[in-house]
């Protein structure tokens, strides 16, 4: 992930949007300027060491990154990969974003490569370091293991000596460990001390020469054969033009990527604004990551924007203009979506194979080097930072030239649009990127154009943008399409190479109606047959779809058998009428956050937008007396609350033996679980436990008994989805039942659309228990297509439940469990999946004790 932060950790990720087989993801803007102190650390001040423990694991990954491998060297390098933390990051997110720990922190540098002796060492140019007070995941650490080891997770922060006590008060409210390792000297000179010996003394004025300057040769040879950016592929030529535009789509350069992409969870921290696949059937991949700026309350239109852009083919072809028109690529996306490309900043990824003493070799970064360097001088536009490999070698076998540019701006929820085209008998265009003879684009021309694309969209004359890259314009006018499922009839006489040559970074444009476009091609027009027409032939679009679609099918599912629906659920529109004895027009929630959890921010949010006043509590388990203090803590919140909530997340990795357990046992304890069962039986009190937390539900038998009972194999389960592959993307979901009061703002038949992210969500029961729970009117919403037929297809049914079921009630309907992300909705999010998103399902809640 690529930290782009004015501050120091952000909570929003957009993980989900692939670039070849290059996972990107974003951290931007968590932090409050004001939040964030930048100043030169003073002697006496102390460095903290925050987060996960260090062990072996990363020792010699910074090394290897550059280092080519051989069948050997795999075999014995698998110690060198860095293992993440997720529950830990998670806990730092939420630290940082604690201003008055946040103002604590006068410098802090998160641990890669290098560990303790980079991490620490960079912070001050005079430092004593104790390699025997770092936090250790096991003993048999050695002083050199100690310093080096890139074990993930942990960030050293500067801290005057009178605030140390109070940050560590803090890190351990957050179920943190904060150990002090080191302090800030007057001498200039990097020192570490391990049991009692002095192992490292290092002037900082050696260390800040940077090593033996290194001089090398590189021979740039100029492209061979004709330009790729114009040429049509070799396994296309010579074909039907509705043969070639069949077999383009299953390419592996062109082939859908939804498998891999919906293994990350795209809609965590409620602030995305374009799902990485738009459309009714979410089958139009998004050309960039737009996400709200993610404030802790009220609301924002402000946005971020990030894209890449790389082409394999065009940089092996010429390594100079595969990394200019990466740039280029990268402006274009933003511009697609309605973000300026021209107030972006940009960072590059580099990937090169060994380079020996070859000038030849040397001479492929040096070109890449110098094509970004002209796109940056001719856009005007600054590169903030990057990072680079020269690993990329494998016995006789080389990686293509790689550098891989990633676009970043501001812009605006509300005016972003989709690359997925809504109507038919919208005109789509090619806008050709201008270039000059040699293929080199033209920038000040390029400006003019993406000035002109912005303000098109803004006046509403361009309703939907797409891309140009591998497949070309036809490919890219597919995807376009492919979301909801349009037809498209190609204009008559557009050549093979208009079509199929990728021509990176150039723009096909929806127009409207009313549109005053005049330059660029015209490619023809959507239509509502379900079918393509170009050359003369009619090709049917789900068979397209079918071809770009399964080319990875094998590797990453899409496909798996239908869940069973045995019974047609009959809509329950009979409401429990009985209310809690004792009103209060401001509920109190507690919303316990596990390690692991990760929507305990959002679940807060919308509770107390709807008028409830919310409480986090951290659950703290790094010793004995934590764990005990968290069980007093918590059986006092529920006694004092009204509404318990069980966010969704990873409570303790989902491991072992599956997810929410770790919360199912904390609630087995029995000052909880009397807690419990007196809020519900005494106080009439509500629970809501969404996606993790229903896991945890079910598994204490409060979903479906109303209490919490022994555990029972006849009891219904939520397992393994049927794909055997985490899910993260929008689903349809019907009302079923009303009774709950949690659905009291709802109507039996009414369809949502709502996120969902998980690899467990797959509802299973007896035939028995399906039919107590279809009686009692305890199913509470169901997994439906857009027409609000429930379905078993996995198209609709994301996991395989049986009979669609997504949410189900206990008997009173005052405990409600449910896998969608309910409280992952805002204004201008998802806004590429058409459907009402908004449940009123917490505003129900709160309105219950009214």
């Amino acid at each position: 992930q690529i930290g782009l932060a004015t501050g120091h950790v952000a909570e929003v990720y957009h993980p989900g949007y692939v670039a070849k087989r290059l996972e990107i993801g974003a951290v931007i803007g968590a932090s409050p300027k004001s939040n964030v102190r930048r100043e030169e650390p003073a002697p006496g001040d102390v460095v903290v060491l925050l987060g996960g423990a260090t062990g072996r694991d990363g020792i010699g990954g910074a090394t290897g990154s550059s280092v080519a491998h051989t069948k050997q060297s795999v075999e014995v390098c698998g110690a060198q990969v860095q293992k993440g933390n997720p529950p830990t990051e998670r806990k730092i997110q939420r630290l940082f974003r604690n201003g008055e720990a946040a103002r604590l922190i006068k410098r802090c540098n998160d641990f890669g490569a290098g560990g303790v002796c980079v991490a620490i060492g960079e912070l001050a140019p005079g430092l004593s370091i104790q390699l025997d007070q770092v936090p250790k995941k096991y003993e048999g650490l050695d002083g050199t293991e100690l310093a080096i080891s890139e074990s993930q997770e942990r960030m050293a922060v500067v801290l005057a000596p009178e605030d140390v006590d109070r940050f560590q008060a803090l890190a351990a409210a957050e179920n943190l460990d904060a150990q002090s390792v080191a302090v800030v000297t007057e001498s200039p000179r990097l020192q570490m001390h391990w049991r009692g010996d002095r192992v490292v003394d290092l002037s900082r004025a050696f260390l800040d020469t940077n090593g033996v300057t290194q001089n090398a040769a590189a021979q740039i040879k100029a492209p061979q054969g004709p330009c790729y950016l114009t040429s049509v592929p070799a396994v296309l030529k010579d074909k039907p033009l509705a043969q070639a535009l069949l077999d383009n789509m299953a390419r592996l350069e062109v082939c859908g990527q939804k498998g891999l992409s919906e293994r990350f969870d795209s809609s965590i921290g409620a602030g995305t604004v374009l799902m990485p696949f738009g459309g009714e059937y979410q089958l139009t991949p998004e050309e960039a990551m737009a996400a709200k700026v993610p404030v802790l309350s009220g609301q924002t239109d402000d946005a971020t924007a990030m894209a890449y852009g790389y082409i394999p083919g065009v940089a092996s072809w010429s390594p100079f203009m595969g990394a200019a028109y990466a740039v280029v690529e990268s402006l274009s996306k933003l511009a697609a979506i309605g973000a300026d490309p021209l107030k972006a900043r940009l960072t590059f990824q580099e990937y090169f194979c060994r380079l020996q003493q070859d000038p030849a070799r040397w001479g492929l970064p040096a070109a890449a080097l110098l094509g970004a360097l002209s796109a940056q001088l001719g856009m005007d536009l600054p590169a903030i930072g990057g990072k680079d490999s020269m690993s990329g070698s494998f016995e006789d076998l080389d990686v293509p030239p790689t550098l891989v540019s990633f676009a970043v701006t501001m812009t605006k929820a509300s005016r972003t649009i989709s690359a997925c085209v809504k109507h038919p008998g919208t005109q789509l265009v090619l806008l050709p990127i201008p270039a000059a003879e040699d293929g080199t684009p033209c920038w000040d021309k390029l400006k003019e154009l993406y000035r002109q694309v912005i303000a098109h969209i803004e006046c509403g004359d361009i309703t939907a943008a797409g891309v140009v890259r591998e497949g070309g314009a036809a490919a890219c006018v597919l995807r376009m399409c492919f979301g909801n499922k349009l037809g498209f009839k190609f204009e008559k006489g557009l050549s093979a190479g208009t079509l199929f040559a990728p021509l990176q970074g150039a723009l096909v444009v929806a127009l409207s109606p009313e549109a005053q476009v005049e330059c660029g091609t015209l490619l023809g027009r959507t239509t509502g047959s379900g079918q393509v027409e170009i050359g003369g032939d009619k090709i049917a679009m789900d068979q397209l779809i079918d071809a770009w679609m399964g080319t990875l099918e094998k590797v990453f599912p899409n496909q798996a058998q239908p869940a069973p629906v045995p019974a047609d659920v009959p809509l329950c529109t009979q409401r429990n009428s009985h209310g809690p004895a004792i009103k209060t027009a401001r509920p109190r929630v507690v919303i316990p956050a596990f390690p692991g959890t990760n929507c305990e921010v959002d679940s807060a949010r919308a509770f107390e937008k709807a008028g409830a006043e919310a409480q986090v509590l951290i659950v703290r388990n790094l010793s004995q007396a934590d764990i005990e203090d968290t069980i007093r803590r918590l059986e006092q919140a529920i006694r004092q609350s009204q509404i318990i909530m069980l966010p969704g997340g990873f409570s303790g990795g989902d491991e072992p033996e599956g997810s929410g357990k770790f919360i199912a046992t904390t609630f087995r304890n029995p000052l909880i679980a009397e807690a419990v069962t007196h809020l519900l039986e005494q106080r009439d009190g509500l629970i809501l436990g969404i996606c993790n937390g229903f896991q945890a539900l079910v598994k204490l038998g409060l979903l479906p008994y109303g209490k919490i009972t022994p555990p029972d194999p006849q009891a219904p389960t939520l397992t393994f989805n049927s794909l055997g592959r985490h899910v993260s993307r929008m689903v349809y979901t019907r009302v079923t039942s009303v009774q709950s009061p949690w659905l009291r703002g709802a109507h039996a038949g009414d369809i949502h659309a709502i996120p969902v992210s998980h690899g467990e969500g797959r509802f299973v029961a007896s035939e028995q228990v399906l039919r107590q729970l279809i009686q009692g009117g305890q199913i509470a919403t169901q997994y439906v297509d857009p027409d609000g037929a429930v379905s078993g297809d996995i198209l609709w049914n994301p996991n395989g439940s049986v009979c669609g079921i997504e949410g189900i009630t206990s008997p009173n309907g005052r405990i409600l469990g449910k896998m969608g992300h309910s409280e992952r909705r805002g204004q201008d999010l998802y806004k590429n999946v058409p459907g009402h998103k908004d449940q009123k399902l917490f505003k129900s809640g709160v309105e219950y004790f009214a």
